[in-house]
């Protein structure tokens, strides 16, 4: 690490379609979800993070991330950090799409003095970050990277690089998307890129595209001196990370899979993994025929003949857009909490032209590395690797 600090992961928060909290969001990681071309949050309340007055300021999008970024502090034991010391890093990939839709039929069919006077900040797509930030008063650095849908592991790996350079002790990093407006869903719709079937069926021979869906995943990234002179329980380590971009095209992915096959690479070399050493992939597997293919191509890449076990959780909770690194973030670190590989949901058909190992079904494993991926609209491409928590030690890895 070059003298910089471990980072541990000492709480998670996640606020999906397959379940609202840690404990109910990996139950659902197991079960089918509805058929339909969208995957909303049904069971989210935010009451219970706010007063009615409260709500008529915040858009969605921002209360998912307040959740889930409350859940994750509370679960690492309500760290309370010096004032310079707390970071947040929560970004989205379109802010608060759905105030925007409404104001503008708003404004367009009553009048500008029926516009809500908070439009503004309900739509910046920092709000998430500034909400956490106000209400536990942290004043380090808090920002909103938006990359799409690798926003959430580009969040994380940001948060990361915070605590291993020394500017914070704690972090709350990930992302959140709540962008189920009319116009969103008719325009992935109108770039085909929605299941027609309404399945999600990530690497099967049968995929025919995503199935849109919200949420927000939110970790507490943690010093690791820090988490243990505090007796913190320490889920994860986050070892490294990696980013690339393919150059190439705004929403197709570069189909020979080389610039996502480095961006992996430069992943488990930051975090001084070998190929050999990862447990499995946490697929970015959108169940869209080329980024499958992309994605697959890629992972054979950088494989080679160790046939890693590859999932898509996005079976389960389907795709939340800016929010799907991070909620798949949380998937990997209560992955290594119990020991299981989730399922690749909707997959029963192999592909003959993908040539991968998919996880069918829940898979118990040897907690070992994960290599986390996310790969977006823009050319975008985003890893990260977790390890148990004592990985390093003497029979726990390099």
């Amino acid at each position: 690490m070059d003298g910089r600090h471990r980072v541990a992961v000492t709480g998670v928060g996640v606020v999906a379609s397959c379940g609202v909290g840690r404990k109910a969001f990996w139950d659902g990681l197991f079960v089918e979800p509805p058929h339909g071309r969208e995957l909303p949050i049904h069971d989210f309340d935010p009451r219970q993070w706010y007063d009615k007055r409260e709500l008529r300021r915040v858009d969605r999008f921002a209360q998912l991330a307040r959740a889930a970024a409350l859940e994750a502090w509370e679960d690492g034991g309500e760290p309370e950090p010096d004032p310079p010391l707390g970071g947040v890093m929560i970004g989205t990939g379109f802010g608060g799409y759905l105030t925007l839709e409404e104001q503008m039929r708003i404004s367009m069919t009553e009048g500008e003095e029926y516009t809500n006077r908070f439009a503004i900040p309900m739509v910046m797509p920092n709000a998430a970050a500034a909400e956490v930030s106000i209400k536990l008063g942290w004043q380090g650095p808090c920002e909103a990277i938006t990359t799409a849908c690798a926003t959430g592991t580009h969040n994380i790996a940001a948060g990361a690089r915070l605590i291993e350079d020394g500017r914070c002790d704690v972090v709350l990093a990930g992302s959140t998307e709540g962008a189920m407006a009319r116009t969103a869903v008719y325009g992935f719709a109108r770039l085909t890129a929605l299941s027609t079937s309404g399945v999600s069926r990530p690497f099967d021979a049968r995929r025919d595209g995503f199935v849109f869906s919200e949420g927000s995943g939110v970790l507490l990234l943690e010093r690791l001196d820090h988490a243990k002179a505090r007796g913190a329980h320490i889920y994860a380590l986050l070892l490294g990370s990696g980013s690339t971009a393919d150059g190439l095209h705004i929403t197709a992915p570069n189909p020979d899979g080389a610039s996502a096959a480095e961006c992996m690479r430069r992943a488990l070399a930051a975090a001084g993994v070998s190929p050999e050493q990862v447990s499995h992939v946490n697929a970015h597997g959108t169940s869209t025929t080329n980024n499958d293919e992309a994605e697959a191509r890629a992972i054979r890449s950088v494989f080679g003949s160790h046939r890693v076990p590859v999932t898509s959780t996005k079976g389960a909770h389907g795709h939340a857009l800016g929010a799907a690194g991070s909620v798949e973030a949380v998937g990997c670190v209560l992955s290594l909490e119990h020991g299981i590989i989730p399922p690749t949901l909707g997959y029963g058909e192999p592909d003959p032209d993908l040539d991968i190992d998919v996880v069918a079904e829940p898979t118990p494993f040897e907690p070992g590395p994960i290599l986390s991926n996310s790969f977006a609209f823009g050319g975008h491409n985003a890893a990260l690797v977790f390890a148990p928590a004592d990985w390093g030690r003497e029979g726990g890895g390099a």
